[in-house]
């Protein structure tokens, strides 16, 4: 009776070994493609070992728990914060960057010299991550983190290490509570300034004056305004007001007074000794 049962054929040497390469290309390929093989941290490790050789990282964190990674203060890109109070909401906060583009398309990344994002924090208290140079900060975000008044804008290279010079983080602070007492406080008073009753427009050239000198009466306790331009540097005077203006040369100056005193008066220039008008105060 002949035996139903299949016999077992060994293996054929070659197929094992095709096997094997056709394995292992896939995963190599796949490591290989598919985009930069330094844009991601592997599996398993931290985004501080996910590479890059820019700088020395340090032990050292920048107290939320990221390291520093320090590079010279010459190479080393470097951030401004300036507040200003929204009309309707909380505040629009905007960064001033140098040496140092926003990259929010390779975060997690290796640490490329002048690339990353910033993150905002209130008095410490981490608040937000910012990938531009505009960022609306509401004012829920400031009471959900417990107030506060100094905001700090911080530098971080992709793979979350913080930008840093001489073992400190690149960073700039400004204040919310300053930011919003500017933008309350009432505008400083400004004294209107009186209206002249009688203006009086005088021209010197060449040594004459235009209009002739002539007299001009004034009711006591008005406004009286002298516009006069001289073709030479002269002083302009007014007799009895003690008023004086420096005449530059072809540039018309205005004496503004009030004529509190009755009498005649003469406006007249010092140097050139030219009678210019004759105030009449009654």
């Amino acid at each position: 009776m002949k035996d139903s049962r299949r016999r077992l054929l060994p293996a054929r040497p070659g197929v094992s070994a095709v096997t094997v390469l056709i394995a292992g290309a896939l995963v190599f390929g796949a490591s290989a493609c598919g985009g930069r093989p330094t844009t991601h941290h592997k599996p398993g490790t931290s985004h501080e070992q996910a590479g890059g050789s820019v700088g020395r990282l340090l032990a050292a964190a920048d107290g939320s728990g990221h390291r520093l990674r320090q590079v010279d203060a010459k190479d080393a890109p470097g951030v401004t914060v300036s507040v200003r109070r929204d009309s309707e909401d909380g505040w629009n906060v905007r960064l001033s960057v140098r040496n140092f583009r926003f990259t929010p398309d390779s975060v997690g990344g290796a640490a490329l010299l002048g690339r990353g994002h910033a993150r905002l924090f209130l008095d410490g208290h981490p608040l937000a991550r910012v990938y531009g140079s505009w960022y609306h900060l509401p004012d829920s975000l400031v009471r959900s983190a417990g107030g506060g008044a100094g905001l700090t804008a911080r530098l971080y290279a992709d793979d979350h290490t913080a930008w840093a010079v001489n073992s400190a983080p690149i960073q700039a602070t400004t204040s919310l509570t300053a930011a919003s007492a500017q933008s309350t406080a009432p505008a400083p008073h400004q004294p209107e300034t009186p209206r002249p009753d009688t203006t009086l427009e005088i021209v010197v050239s060449h040594g004459k004056v235009s209009p002739a000198p002539g007299r001009t009466e004034i009711k006591k306790g008005r406004i009286i305004e002298l516009r006069v331009r001289s073709d030479h540097a002269d002083t302009l005077h007014v007799h009895g007001y003690d008023k004086e203006a420096r005449l530059p040369a072809g540039k018309t100056v205005t004496l503004t007074f009030t004529a509190d005193r009755t009498g005649l008066f003469e406006v007249e220039t010092h140097e050139s000794d030219l009678l210019l008008t004759q105030l009449v105060v009654r």
